[in-house]
């Protein structure tokens, strides 16, 4: 299996080229203040451009941020039903990183959407995979007309992302590594007794599955 790079090394990598572009930087001063152009224009080319490497991985770090690796098919949260009225139920959502959220849910179906970052072989090959961030649950009425009428409830399952990869590989030369960024989104009914289920996130997008046997849920 492929090794990961995390945001926090890639932070790391970016900070060290950047010291190593100030100190390119003030080596091309000294060969300024020298009156040595040669040198300076050369030096100022290896700052700059290790100026621009820091500023990228930098901001990719940035917009993976709080994002999950993703390598082949995985578990993302598993969740709980438990119809509370007509229409209405409670969703009790275990993440994988031990945090439990309740949400009281309104409407026929339980719908679960988020965001997929793809990066280009070449970036696979230094480390970065396929990454994704969970959005919004929230209810969905099986009747349009209630879904345009009826109460709705949504909320957000992740943070927003500190920096848009996508609008950031329109403005830098990340074509060579980014690939898409997409969004994506499942949903299921509720049964009436509930139920449990288990959001799977694979390459291609999110995935409800029902559970054969129940899941613990922590108390509280």
């Amino acid at each position: 299996m492929p090794t990961t790079t995390s945001p926090s090394m890639l932070i790391a990598i970016a900070a060290i080229l950047g010291i190593l572009a100030l100190a390119a930087g003030g080596s091309a001063f000294l060969a300024l203040v020298h009156a040595r152009i040669l040198r300076f224009v050369f030096r100022s080319v290896i700052a700059l451009v290790l100026f621009v490497a820091a500023s990228v991985l930098a901001l990719i770090s940035l917009g993976v941020q709080g994002m999950r690796a993703l390598t082949h098919e995985e578990t993302a949260a598993r969740i709980r039903l438990v119809p509370t009225a007509p229409q209405r139920y409670e969703a009790t959502v275990s993440f994988v990183d031990g945090r439990v959220e309740r949400y009281s849910l309104a409407g026929d179906q339980i719908y679960i959407d988020g965001h997929i970052v793809k990066w280009t072989p070449l970036a696979n090959m230094l480390g970065l995979q396929t990454s994704y961030r969970l959005d919004r649950i929230s209810g969905r009425y099986r009747a349009l007309a209630q879904e345009n009428t009826a109460p709705r409830t949504v909320y957000a399952l992740g943070t927003p992302a500190i920096v848009d990869l996508v609008a950031l590989a329109s403005r830098m030369p990340l074509a060579d590594f980014f690939d898409a960024e997409y969004g994506s989104a499942t949903f299921v009914p509720v049964e009436g007794t509930g139920g449990d289920l288990e959001l799977r996130v694979t390459t291609s997008g999110l995935i409800l599955r029902p559970l054969p046997t129940p899941i613990e849920v922590p108390k509280g």
